[in-house]
């Protein structure tokens, strides 16, 4: 067996790539995602069929207080029939919204909290192989208390979360024991103690830092919608 090809440090990336759509039809509509089916040509000369689930984009924040605790939230996850422990996160209300926007509005609505200072911890994609979901994680430091947004008001799980201190070091451990399972706060809490350990907190990417995943989602969404309503052959 031949032996593998080791990637150079400037190769470890990903890399935007669109094969080519034939074919795009929306086979449901939700109130948040729409699931689609799409034919690919592929570079072997092959059609596949690929579903999956258009989505708005999220944000989520890691927020950090001076006693070494982060803010959580535990809400009801009805699709996998827990209750989860996860932190304060949010979509994106729109295509061009400023997500360091938005995830100061989900700190504020579901923790009461606002940040003096905020640095990007990790970016995701949460499920490529299904999702188009993107997900900006933020470390959130300098913490006060805050009022919710004018007009907001929680419903549905919202309205039945508790908000609760966690220890940094005893999510670390629930994280590594397999009782916290939420994506957002799994990447968040472990990026958070990477930094940490090896002493990066300082050089984490500015909250202003470019967003590659957003640019090429916009860019393959307006593709996608030069198929009209995608509900054709």
């Amino acid at each position: 067996m031949p032996e593998l090809r080791q990637l150079g440090a400037d190769e470890i990336a990903d890399l935007p790539l669109a094969w080519p759509v034939l074919g795009h039809r929306i086979l449901g509509r939700g109130a948040v995602s729409s699931f689609v089916d799409d034919q690919v040509a592929t570079p072997g000369g092959q059609t596949m069929s690929r579903q999956y689930l258009l989505h708005p984009g999220a944000v989520g924040i890691i927020a950090l207080d001076d006693a070494d605790r982060i803010a959580v939230v535990r809400q009801y996850r009805h699709p996998v029939g827990f209750q989860l422990t996860e932190p304060p996160a949010g979509l994106l209300d729109h295509a061009a919204e400023d997500p360091l926007v938005a995830a100061a509005r989900e700190l504020a609505e579901e923790a009461g909290l606002r940040a003096a200072r905020w640095q990007v911890l990790v970016d995701v994609f949460t499920t490529p192989g299904a999702n188009q979901e993107s997900l900006r994680i933020y470390l959130a430091t300098g913490l006060t208390r805050a009022p919710a947004p004018d007009g907001f008001v929680a419903d549905h799980e919202e309205a039945e979360m508790e908000v609760c201190w966690a220890a940094r070091a005893d999510l670390v451990d629930a994280v590594l024991a397999g009782r916290v399972q939420n994506p957002t706060m799994v990447s968040g809490v472990l990026a958070l103690e990477t930094a940490r350990l090896s002493g990066r907190l300082e050089q984490l990417r500015p909250a202003g830092s470019p967003w590659p995943a957003r640019t090429v989602w916009a860019a393959r969404n307006d593709a996608l919608a030069g198929f009209g309503d995608g509900n054709g052959a």
